[in-house]
């Protein structure tokens, strides 16, 4: 039997995962997305999974609505070499990235991070969190 669902193009999914990724960082919901681009969080869901491609239009929409510029969604995407070329490392620490933020714990750490106006009360806590990763890594 020949299968005939076509893959989601990977610039789709990427694209797709960014939207996701800024999405869930603002706390909103893909009901709330929807709504705000008239649409259901069924097609929403589509985007984010890149099985529905997102239109030029609906894209400036999007970033619009998540405060973000367009290039936002192509930043790291599969074929991008205006950086240099990737090697694995650099793909495994986007990807680390991406799974922290949307884990319970890194979207509650990030949205409280920055609610900290202070540069030097940031940096601290940067500097508390290496400590405490270092001391980890010695037991």
């Amino acid at each position: 039997m020949i299968e005939n669902k076509k893959k989601p193009n990977p610039i789709d999914i990427h694209v797709g995962s960014r939207v996701r990724l800024r999405r869930t960082m603002l706390g909103m919901s893909q009901e709330k997305l929807g709504e705000s681009l008239g649409i259901t969080f069924q097609q929403i869901q589509k985007y984010e999974k890149g099985t529905n491609r997102v239109g030029a239009s609906r894209l400036q929409n999007i970033s619009s609505i998540l405060n973000v510029p367009v290039s936002f969604f192509f930043e790291d995407a599969p074929g991008d070499h205006a950086n240099g070329p990737s090697g694995m490392a650099e793909a495994n620490s986007s990807n680390y990235v991406v799974d922290f933020l949307s884990s319970s714990e890194g979207l509650q750490l990030n949205r409280a991070f920055v609610k900290i106006s202070d540069p030097k009360v940031r940096r601290k806590l940067v500097d508390l969190v290496k400590a405490l990763a270092a001391e980890a890594e010695t037991e």
